[in-house]
Formats: structure tokens, C-alpha cells, sequence
């Protein structure tokens, strides 16, 4: 039996990886493969808002099925910041480290170290579009922890949980995760429809 072909639009060679390792009923193309080297841009004020743009450049522009994401640290105490800003919170350079001191700075000692991390999935298939969504509630350490991962993972430790994102292995980390959590209502859904 042929596996359904849907292209994720991410140039993130480690999200490739983590959604690759959780969907492996679906052969999951990365941009690179479908020769896609386009800057989408990610111009809406809300992750569901990119996570559309996104999954529609790729449908558009190639005719394929395909699903994106965006991802977005809301930090109570900061209003819910970074949020859609998440991985340029520093700079337009995505750089984890500055962000993460950023985030750091603005927190300072506030005691309310309170954050969810929230995942919004668009998937373009058959000419129709389904939104979906997962989230990880936890809180903000005051300094990085762990090796794995990649983004906040250091600081982030879920609930329920002692260790950070980036203190766990992969798997133990998708089972939990908001990116696992809107991937397992995606996985759900196309497996009721193919």
C-alpha cells in the first residue's frame, strides 16, 4: 500500500525530524526535497495565522498536499510574549541562545514563571484545509538546563515534570509536547481518513 505523500513546510531540520519520527505510516517531504528554497513568509499576528500562510505558499505554488506549523512560548507574566514572535524574539537571526536570554532579562525575578508552549497545525489535503492544535503548559527555570531539543527546551519544564525539554530524549518529549500533542490529533485524523 502506497503511503499518503505530504510535504511539511519546515526548513527546521530538527521539527523535520521529531514529526518524521512520529508519522511513520505518511512519507513526510521536507521543503528541500520539493525543491522549495522560497523565504515563506510568516506575516500573521497569531501561530494559526502562519501556520495558513505557510501550508497555503506550498499548495499554491506546488499543487501538493502538505501541513505547517508555528509554534509560540506564552509566558504568562509577560503578557503571553513571545508568542507568535517566538523565534525572532531576539533579532531576526532565530538565534535560541539571545532568545532565551531575552526572554531571561524580561522575566528577571518575577515569580510568576508560568508558560505554555502552543502548536497550531495547518493541513492542506484534497483541496480542503483543517486546523489543529496541541499545548504544553509549564514553567520558565532562570537558567538553561539540558543538551537536547532545540528553542526555549532549556528553560522549559512541563507540568508534572522535573526535567526540561531539552533534558529528555526525543521520544519522551513528543509524547508530551505540544508539537506531539497537535501531531497526534493530525496523525488521528489522517489515519480516519486514508
Amino acid at each position: 500500500m502506497n503511503k499518503l505523500k505530504l510535504v511539511f513546510a519546515t526548513n527546521n531540520a530538527n521539527k523535520l525530524k521529531e514529526v518524521q519520527a512520529m508519522l511513520t505510516n505518511f512519507e513526510i517531504v521536507s521543503l528541500a526535497e520539493i525543491n522549495c528554497f522560497d523565504d515563506i513568509p510568516e506575516t500573521a499576528l497569531t501561530l494559526e495565522g502562519n501556520a495558513i500562510l505557510k501550508a497555503n505558499f506550498i499548495t499554491q505554488k506546488f499543487g501538493l498536499n502538505c501541513f505547517a506549523d508555528d509554534t509560540g512560548l506564552e509566558v504568562e507574566a509577560l503578557n503571553n510574549e513571545p508568542g507568535v514572535y517566538s523565534a525572532r524574539y531576539a533579532g531576526k537571526e532565530n538565534n535560541a541562545d539571545k532568545n532565551m536570554k531575552k526572554l531571561l532579562k524580561e522575566l528577571g525575578e518575577n515569580s510568576n514563571r508560568k508558560a505554555q508552549f502552543r502548536t497550531a497545525i495547518a493541513l492542506n489535503l484534497n483541496g480542503k484545509q483543517y486546523i489543529f492544535e496541541g499545548i504544553c503548559k509549564g514553567t520558565i527555570l532562570k537558567e538553561k538546563k539540558g543538551n537536547f531539543g532545540f528553542g526555549y527546551d532549556p528553560l522549559f519544564v512541563p507540568k508534572g515534570f522535573s526535567t526540561t525539554f531539552a533534558e529528555m530524549d526525543m521520544n519522551t518529549k513528543s509524547t508530551i509536547s505540544h508539537r506531539g500533542k497537535a501531531i497526534e490529533k493530525l496523525v488521528t485524523f489522517l489515519t480516519t481518513k486514508s
